[in-house]
């Protein structure tokens, strides 16, 4: 098992930021060849996906329907700090994420990526990534 965080900048107040390239590093220094890694953000206004990194407007088109669905400012928001919106958003997006490792690599679609997502940027934003072997062993690949 191994257990590490990293660091990542945001540069505005809501973007996903890809970092399935982050990710797979940590999976590849761990040597662990079969399992699952598990991601968790460590932030309430911000959270992890899955989805289509191939096109840009999917990422545009997400954006767009979660600012729609939860605008940044709402006279009938209580919360004192102004970020309503931002800990919404990152509820409906979520916390944690679980991909399968096989082969010493991540098992996404071809089209997929993880993303980071910040809804209260810019910030520096930390993502926990714990990878752990199969019951089987860390060298067992697929069969």
């Amino acid at each position: 098992m191994l257990m590490k965080t990293i660091e990542i900048r945001t540069s505005c107040r809501s973007e996903f930021v890809p970092i399935s390239h982050l990710v797979a590093e940590v999976v590849r220094q761990s040597g662990i060849n079969s399992g699952v890694c598990v991601l968790s953000t460590a932030h309430t206004t911000a959270g992890l996906t899955i989805n289509e990194n191939s096109d840009p407007d999917v990422i545009r088109d997400l954006l767009y329907l979660l600012d729609r669905l939860v605008p940044w400012s709402d006279p009938n928001y209580k919360h004192y700090e102004g970020n309503t919106a931002a800990h919404l958003k990152a509820s409906l997006m979520g916390a944690a994420l679980s991909v399968i490792v096989d082969e010493g690599r991540l098992v996404l679609g071809r089209w997929q990526e993880i993303f980071l997502c910040e809804f209260d940027g810019p910030r520096s934003r930390r993502v926990h990534i714990q990878i752990l072997p199969s019951e089987s062993g860390a060298g067992e690949g697929r069969k």
